[in-house]
């Protein structure tokens, strides 16, 4: 089973949105059996909390449910998850300073999984935009998780 952690700052937009996507595309394969998927965030902030309510409604409007409650980054993660995937610079910045040197081989920048020619070097943070930003998001994570579970089920590892 390939386990798989998507973080981001709070744990209340991309990330948890990155999971709803993961887990769609995965129980649309067929491959529950094959993957587990969770996310986290950098801070413990928002702990505990429900995605942020516009993530909440463009979910809903693009087929998916957000049930998550925001959680911060631990040290059994490094060494549970196979993968580990920041949606930004900053987040990947931030995962190697907390990772223990023998576990930063499992992080990886969700734009590694972008398809060629996106024109994003991240998953911008919508916090601080318009709805518009949220349905960007959503988009930009279907097209990498799907590759991302392309990727995995296709890894022997």
């Amino acid at each position: 089973m390939k386990k798989i952690l998507f973080v981001c700052l709070g744990n209340i937009c991309r990330s948890p949105m990155a999971e709803a996507v993961m887990k769609k595309i995965v129980s649309l394969n067929n491959a529950d059996n094959d993957f587990e998927i969770s996310s986290c965030g950098l801070i413990s902030y928002h702990q505990g909390e429900n995605p942020d309510p516009r993530m909440i409604s463009a979910a809903k409007d693009n087929g998916y449910t957000l049930k998550h409650l925001a959680r911060a980054i631990t040290q059994h993660d490094f060494e549970y998850y196979d993968l580990i995937i920041g949606m930004d610079s900053s987040n990947i910045k931030r995962l190697n300073s907390l990772s223990p040197a023998e576990k930063k081989y499992k992080i990886k920048i969700i734009s590694e999984y972008f398809p060629d020619g996106t024109p994003f070097d991240s998953v911008p943070d919508p916090y601080y935009g318009n709805m518009n930003d949220f349905y960007s998001v959503i988009s930009l994570l279907e097209k990498a998780c799907n590759n991302i579970f392309l990727h995995e089920k296709n890894n022997d590892n």
